[in-house]
């Protein structure tokens, strides 16, 4: 009797030992290979390949970490057919995601490309990255935003796009109505117009979530991207329902915005390069520089984020007239130019104002 004890205990205690190795075998092979690797690796499936041959190729691309426990695994769930094609799959996916994309099939294409427009870019910049990363010309671009018939085409397309696309005093006609994002495309014979009407679609997203608002507003929506633009070029994020605040204020009065932004633009340079406007630049005369102007200039200066657009049409009640920013990104607001000038003073002494 003893002796039977004995035996069924063992035996119970080698079942749990085998219950307990199946799991963490299990647990252990369906888990990522390495759950913080993202980096794609493309898998070519052959027409006809079995699926113990699917499992050697994931093993060989280290994709999965044994090729016996797939084969196993497939088996056991009645797993279906893999598709033939070109993965791009990566070792942060488990098993029963690597399974899925093979049963179903996918569009991975290697000849994608992805081109990122950052927000407060300008045309000029548009066009040098969609020369950088497709096929198209940099002044085939250009070309396109400033052609009447193609203007004219995107006037019946889209509701946001008026007559003011066509006025001669534009440096681009479409600055400020291409959206800033990152984009896909097939591959680099995308055409020119594709990633125009991309952008200008992403544009009216963002855009309809605003018709009442911009109706309800003393401007128009030509208006309003020219005023984003200039937010987004003056400050950061964090400074811009402020920052229109300031513009409002001003253009309720006749001010001029006397934004070194636009003085940039308007002589042909990004804002960037320098900082600060130089007497040059101010006393240029331009239909963008609103040193020299009590109104919005002629149009955008660069392409504006979703925040610039919130806040050119929600700005912050203040009575702020004035503002400005230090050399470590900071930006101050004051209701009188006394003010304005003493701070200006202070930062001049603290270092903080070269640019």
């Amino acid at each position: 009797m003893k002796l039977f004890r004995n035996i069924a205990i063992t035996f119970l205690v080698l079942v749990i030992i085998a219950i307990g190795s199946v799991c963490y075998i299990y647990n252990t092979n369906i888990k990522p290979v390495d759950e913080n690797d993202n980096s794609i690796i493309e898998v070519l499936i052959p027409s006809g390949t079995s699926k113990r041959k699917v499992g050697e190729i994931l093993e060989e691309k280290e994709l999965i970490r044994s090729s016996t426990f797939f084969n196993i695994y497939v088996k056991l769930f009645e797993v279906g057919d893999f598709k033939a094609s070109v993965y791009g799959l990566s070792k942060s996916m488990d098993l029963k995601e690597i399974i899925s994309i093979l049963e179903e099939g996918n569009s991975y294409n290697p000849n994608q490309i992805k081109i990122t427009f950052k927000e407060g870019i300008n045309i000029r910049e548009v066009a040098t990255l969609i020369k950088d990363n497709t096929n198209n010309s940099y002044d085939d671009v250009i070309s396109l935003i400033n052609n009447k018939d193609y203007l004219n085409e995107l006037k019946e397309k889209y509701w946001f796009i008026k007559e003011d696309v066509n006025n001669e005093k534009l440096y681009y006609s479409l600055e400020g109505y291409l959206f800033p994002d990152t984009y896909y495309f097939n591959n680099k014979d995308v055409s020119i117009k594709e990633i125009l009407t991309k952008m200008l679609d992403r544009m009216e997203d963002v855009l309809d979530e605003y018709v009442v608002d911009i109706k309800a507003s003393n401007y128009s929506v030509h208006e309003i991207l020219t005023l984003a633009s200039i937010i987004e070029k003056e400050g950061k994020t964090r400074d811009f329902y402020d920052i229109s605040s300031v513009f409002h204020n001003r253009l309720k009065v006749n001010m001029s915005l006397s934004s070194c932004a636009t003085a940039f633009y308007g002589m042909g340079m990004d804002f960037n390069e320098v900082g600060i406007a130089n007497s040059e630049m101010l006393a240029n005369v331009n239909a963008y520089n609103t040193y020299k102007l009590t109104s919005l200039p002629v149009g955008p200066i660069a392409l504006p984020s979703k925040n610039a657009i919130d806040a050119a049409i929600n700005p912050k009640d203040t009575e702020n007239l004035y503002f400005l920013s230090d050399n470590q990104g900071n930006t101050y607001f004051f209701k009188t130019y006394a003010e304005h000038q003493k701070k200006e003073r202070e930062l001049r002494a603290q270092g903080k104002w070269e640019r």
